[in-house]
């Protein structure tokens, strides 16, 4: 017997799956290989192989970023969002494929836009918004039906049936476009056979409401053997769930309970995917077999040696071996199953709890979004006003002492921004939701007018500021200068504020620069209290100082050197601390600008349609524009700024005078608010749209601008300025579509 342990042990194996190795050249990597990656991953996901497709996902983006491929690293975020929705992870999901359609908007990738647009409607599904799920599915048909893509299409008459069969009240129409996606998925070239596996799935779904449970069942049994021929392992549990559900149906419960233990099976084997439980199944798949194997070789081995009833004895016994082990494992697994039904109960009663908690939470969340989205719009609307006012007060020919407190208070008009912004975005900021934006600046400029903004400050507490800017730093950089400026204004103003008749040294050093890229450190340095050494770890929470007593001392909510820290993650940076308390503090970072004087790689594939170098505000002279809005000060600042440019300028009080005027008068452009009484500037634009769809229309509005950022593309505006704007960007961007417009007239 002991023999025979040993040889039954010895069969255990474990099953490996995977896909061929692709090889890559790491210093030189290929879009092609890139491409297979992104491919390999899809397949993947579609068997339920999370931690691969990760690794694959995260190689492709590596090698897609290193190469500066902008496409291929937003298709890896739409792969990554796609892994998110399947595993149920919705707000995860969303946030990739924000991510992703925003940087195919920018290099004008309407393929990959398409696919997103997809993928966004069945996480809207999901989510229970149909409405919107169907609007995204009406702009990839657009798209799909103009390239005369019919595997596309069929995709997008698949999801729209999906759609429909979770809508009670539009079901009967589900099964007409289940039966047109079938006509083009079918008929495919280079069929995808996931998609045709979830197509008879819910073609079953849409019979059994439909009552024919004949049909249904042929569906279901065609959709597993898809996911049985292609391993698709979430397919398979669904298909057998649905044939269940089938048998239940038509007074067959044996069977519905056949395909239901089926379904468990698979259900177990999705959770504890891993090469031990490939061991344990192969264990239990093929011990059985081994015995009895080796019950034939010791009965023949027998039989020869002695030929009498010893053969019969022998056999008897491992006959009865053979019952026990099989008795054994059937009082296992009856056991377990029992476990396994109490372990559901308790988790079921949990889940409902977590469910529960879930909903309380998302109504606070709500309320959160509510409260913040009233004040950011009540704390913007008045400092546009300061914003503008303090720009039409620079062009009128100050004097050089009024021109440098202008523009002290413009500059700090836009860090007041900055700083409400992310006092109410902090949590958008710490789940790294806020996107950097580059542009060409003069960082020594920009540090300048740091400096002159905290002046003041300094000189109250008799303290100077010294600045050393490494001379080798080329004068324009691409980069974030916000960003830029909020970090320094928090470390500088933070250096001030504990450092009284002393000095602090900013210093600006340029570590290397290779070919385009500059690596510059910065350093901060102060002679003020400094920090204890058990208060560094947590100086960068939220809401932390060093002591109570610092805080009566010198006051703050403790949010400066936290909001430091996530901006310079956001940047791909970190800060460095070097401290005693009585000798100063000293906070470093570094980071990696662009050469503005070196050309950047362009998309060969992606081209622009307007060259953005060559815009002037020459192109407003003589256009007539249209200004929305409401508020009698930001008409007058906004018209006034247009007028300097000879612009032809009118305004109307509301939505609907706006129409009116369009309808009455031929424009170049509209600037649109968005609250207005009456109707919305929303509503007004879809309105317009209705007799116009050439007129380029901006929204000129001090919303927020996060995850509904769509819902203005999706109602036909053509761009977003956020008040109170930088009249850099509020002229580029309405130069930027008169141009697009004389283009293409």
């Amino acid at each position: 017997m002991k023999s025979l342990k040993i040889f039954l042990l010895s069969l255990c194996c474990i099953l490996n799956f995977g896909f061929q190795e692709i090889k890559i050249n790491e210093k030189n990597p290929s879009p092609e290989a890139i491409a297979a990656l992104l491919n390999n991953a899809e397949n993947s996901i579609d068997m339920m192989e999370f931690d691969r497709a990760q690794d694959q996902l995260n190689k492709a983006l590596d090698l897609a970023t290193r190469i500066d491929h902008k496409r291929y690293i937003a298709y890896s975020s739409s792969i990554l969002a796609r892994m998110y929705h399947i595993r149920h992870e919705f707000d995860q999901a969303g946030t990739q494929l924000q991510r992703a359609m925003n940087i195919q908007r920018d290099i004008n990738d309407e393929a990959g836009l398409s696919y997103s647009y997809i993928l966004n409607s069945k996480i809207l599904n999901s989510k229970g918004d149909y409405d919107t799920a169907l609007e995204y599915l009406d702009l990839a048909q657009k798209y799909y039906e103009k390239t005369n893509n019919e595997q596309q299409l069929g995709l997008v008459a698949l999801n729209r049936g999906v759609i429909k069969l979770n809508r009670p009240k539009s079901r009967q129409q589900a099964l007409s476009d289940l039966n047109n996606a079938k006509i083009y998925l079918l008929n495919s070239d280079n069929p995808n056979n996931y998609e045709i596996s979830r197509l008879y799935y819910f073609s079953a779904r849409a019979n059994i409401y439909a009552g024919d449970f004949v049909k249904a069942e042929a569906d279901a049994e065609k959709a597993l053997e898809y996911a049985e021929n292609f391993n698709y392992v979430g397919m398979r549990m669904y298909s057998y769930g649905i044939l269940s559900e089938i048998s239940e149906r038509r007074n067959n419960p044996q069977q519905a309970l056949a395909y239901l233990k089926k379904m468990n099976e698979v259900s177990d084997a999705v959770v504890d995917m891993n090469n031990e439980a490939f061991a344990k199944e192969a264990n239990a798949k093929f011990g059985v077999e081994s015995l009895k194997s080796t019950v034939d070789e010791l009965t023949q081995q027998n039989a020869e040696q002695e030929r009498n009833l010893k053969v019969n004895k022998l056999t008897t016994i491992l006959s009865v071996a053979l019952i026990t082990i099989l008795s054994l494992l059937t009082l296992s697994l009856y056991k377990n199953n029992n476990l396994r039904a109490r372990a559901n109960e308790l988790l079921q009663k949990k889940n409902s709890e977590l469910t529960v908690a879930k909903e309380n939470a998302e109504k606070a969340s709500m309320a959160k979004a509510q409260f913040l989205s009233t004040i950011t719009h009540e704390l913007r609307t008045p400092l546009y006003a300061v914003t503008g006012l303090t720009h039409l007060l620079l062009e009128e020919s100050p004097t050089e002492s009024q021109k440098e407190h202008l523009n002290s208070l413009k500059f700090s008009g836009e860090y007041l921004l900055s700083l409400i912004n992310n006092i109410l975005d902090l949590n958008k900021l710490e789940a790294n939701k806020v996107e950097i934006v580059d542009s060409t600046f003069n960082l020594e400029k920009r540090i300048s007018d740091v400096l002159i903004a905290l002046k003041n400050s300094a000189d109250e507490r008799n303290t100077q500021l010294h600045l050393n800017f490494d001379k080798r730093i080329p004068k324009k950089l691409v980069g974030d200068p916000l960003k830029i400026s909020q970090i320094l204004i928090n470390l500088i103003g933070n250096s001030i504020k504990f450092t009284e008749n002393g000095n602090i040294w900013i210093s600006v050093i340029r570590m290397k620069q290779d070919k385009k890229n500059i690596y510059l450190q910065f350093e901060v340095k102060d002679d003020g209290e400094g920090i204890g050494k058990e208060k560094q770890k947590s100086i960068f929470e939220n809401f932390t100082q060093g002591s109570t007593q610092i805080n009566r001392k010198f006051g703050g909510t403790g949010l400066g050197l936290s909001i430091v820290k996530n901006l310079l993650t956001l940047l791909n940076s970190e800060i460095q601390l070097e401290s005693e308390l009585g000798q100063g503090s000293k906070f470093s970072f570094d980071l990696k600008f662009t050469a503005a004087e070196v050309d950047e790689l362009a998309e060969a594939d992606t081209p622009a349609l307007v060259d953005e170098s060559t815009l002037t505000n020459d192109m407003m002279k003589n256009k007539h524009i249209l200004v929305v809005e409401d508020n009698k000060i930001n008409q007058m600042i906004t018209r006034k700024i247009l007028e300097k440019n000879d612009v032809i300028c009118d305004v109307a009080d509301n939505g609907s005078i706006a129409v009116e005027k369009v309808q009455n008068n031929k424009f170049d452009l509209i600037l649109m608010d968005i609250h207005m009484p009456g109707i919305s500037g929303i509503e007004a634009t879809i309105l317009i749209r209705k007799f116009n769809q050439d007129i380029p229309i901006i929204a000129l509005t001090a919303v927020t601008l996060d995850e509904n950022l769509d819902e203005f593309y999706l109602n036909g505006f053509n761009d977003i300025i956020p008040k109170p704007y930088k009249t850099e960007e509020f002229f580029h961007k309405i130069n930027k579509y008169l141009a697009l417009r004389e283009a293409t007239v």
